[in-house]
């Protein structure tokens, strides 16, 4: 279901570009992104590894890792810029504001704490509670997230936990800070396929719930954003290509490498070996190809993709595409010179 956007936005990104500067080059692992997530909304970003999705999560939190750094840009949590304030200031949203999930649940975890313990950190890092009601706080946490028997699984080691139940821990660290948006990256990753549905269940009833404002899963899994999300975000090579409301991205995506990615979705009705790949590879960051990134791999690309450096641009039915030739079709403006 797509929800109505709100006249303000609970977390809104304006011109973010997030580098990495390497001995052969500089990678823009972000360049130039601009998107919002409403209050009650699931927004997916989604694009092949590599694309620049997790650079943009740790951004949103001023936590890109060095050699990295925040070039441009602004991150606003109603009404807040987050990117400009001191460190110490900062450290009250991370959490309370924008809490994150990384990806990897098994090392995210501190394996020679107990998880309540870990989970009572956090609580207490945000509210003023004694140890007693934060460790209640912690198991209430636990059974809000699925956990079986919290009251004993408080006290357990992470190695004693399933892979299942390790993200489902990291989910309800999440919680108990009480956050207004959540960033989950890749959370079911290295998950089989019913643990996979299991979280998916999860992530969406804390939205509808009301437990969290709005979330923004970063991953490469459709089949994830398809169950979960209401709108996608489509990036490649550090860019925004595609954004669409979910059932009309699937329905008709209109970037040639939303298409792609769609086309390479496993269908029953497809024999093993038979499924469409992308060709190519994609693309070193520090050595885009001139023009559109994607034009080396792109069937519909011309003699103008290499030249020109499309810009997104939005259609009737409230998507955003980069794409000359969908510009073409749109009768869009002239292009933007590439940069």
């Amino acid at each position: 279901m797509v929800r109505p956007m709100s006249a303000a936005p609970l977390l809104e990104v304006r011109g973010l570009t997030v580098e990495f500067r390497r001995d052969d080059g500089v990678v823009r692992a972000a360049e130039r992104l601009s998107f919002r997530v409403d209050r009650g909304e699931i927004v997916g970003l989604v694009g092949e590894s590599g694309s620049g999705k997790s650079a943009t999560a740790l951004s949103l939190l001023r936590l890109v890792p060095p050699p990295g750094r925040i070039v441009s840009g602004t991150v606003t949590l109603e009404g807040k810029e987050l990117l400009s304030l001191p460190e110490k200031e900062l450290r009250r949203h991370r959490g309370a504001g924008i809490a994150y999930i990384p990806q990897e649940p098994g090392s995210a975890l501190n394996p020679v704490l107990r998880v309540g313990a870990q989970i009572v950190d956090v609580v207490r890092a945000h509210r003023s509670v004694t140890r007693a009601e934060a460790w209640r706080e912690a198991t209430l946490a636990l059974e809000r997230v699925g956990i079986p028997d919290p009251t004993s699984r408080v006290r357990e080691y992470p190695h004693q936990f399933s892979g299942g139940m390790k993200q489902r821990a990291l989910i309800a660290m999440a919680l108990a800070a009480r956050p207004k948006v959540l960033l989950a990256d890749e959370p079911t990753t290295a998950l089989d396929t019913t643990l996979q549905a299991g979280i998916v269940d999860l992530l969406r009833s804390l939205v509808v719930g009301g437990d969290l404002g709005a979330m923004l899963i970063i991953t490469h899994d459709l089949g994830v954003v398809a169950a979960v999300c209401d709108r996608v975000i489509v990036m490649y090579a550090g860019r925004i290509v595609e954004e669409a409301p979910v059932d009309t991205l699937f329905a008709d995506p209109r970037h040639p490498y939303t298409r792609a990615l769609i086309e390479s979705l496993p269908r029953p009705d497809v024999e093993r070996g038979c499924l469409p790949t992308i060709s190519g590879q994609v693309p070193d960051l520090a050595r885009l190809p001139s023009g559109c990134p994607f034009h080396p791999r792109c069937g519909l690309a011309d003699e103008r993709c290499p030249a020109w450096e499309p810009e997104l641009f939005p259609l009737p039915d409230g998507r955003r595409v980069a794409c000359i030739v969908e510009e073409d079709r749109r009768g869009a403006r002239e292009p933007e010179l590439a940069r």
